[in-house]
């Protein structure tokens, strides 16, 4: 199922994010893509504000990745260092995937390696403060009430 959805602000991005984290599950992994600026991080901080994490949520980029304490472990990568995943790379990539529900900025670059995604999510800048969102997922009851 895909849905799309315009957002008029980032507290309006956190807000989908919301929504659809709490239909999230141990497990489930989310990519999250878009251009430099797009609104991957707050699109990502929604999600966890929604999951219980009270602590900042940053862009990983220079150190791949986070993991957050929240009424469910939290995991938060960004590849956008990355051209590909090799497999020594996912070797310290892996331990991210286990116990959490794990969003991934800049999915490309695990292409064929990253796990499937129960949501892919795909922003992009609509002009000032707006973006659009792009949402596709297997289970239509994860969209369910969107849009």
């Amino acid at each position: 199922m895909r849905v799309e959805v315009v957002t008029a602000s980032a507290e309006e991005t956190e807000a989908i994010a919301a929504r659809l984290a709490r239909g999230l599950s141990l497990g489930d992994v989310v990519t999250v893509s878009g251009e430099l600026g797009a609104g991957k991080t707050t699109f990502v901080r929604g999600a966890c504000r929604a999951l219980g994490v009270a602590a900042l949520v940053t862009s990983p980029t220079f150190t791949i990745g986070h993991r957050y304490a929240g009424d469910v472990p939290l995991s938060h990568l960004d590849l956008y260092r990355f051209d590909s995943v090799s497999p020594a790379e996912w070797g310290d990539l892996e331990p991210y995937f286990d116990d959490a529900i794990v969003f991934v900025e800049w999915p490309e670059a695990g292409a064929g390696v990253l796990p499937p995604a129960r949501l892919e999510v795909e922003l992009g800048h609509e002009g000032g403060d707006r973006r659009r969102i792009r949402l596709h997922s297997p289970d239509p009851s994860l969209l369910q009430g969107i849009a």
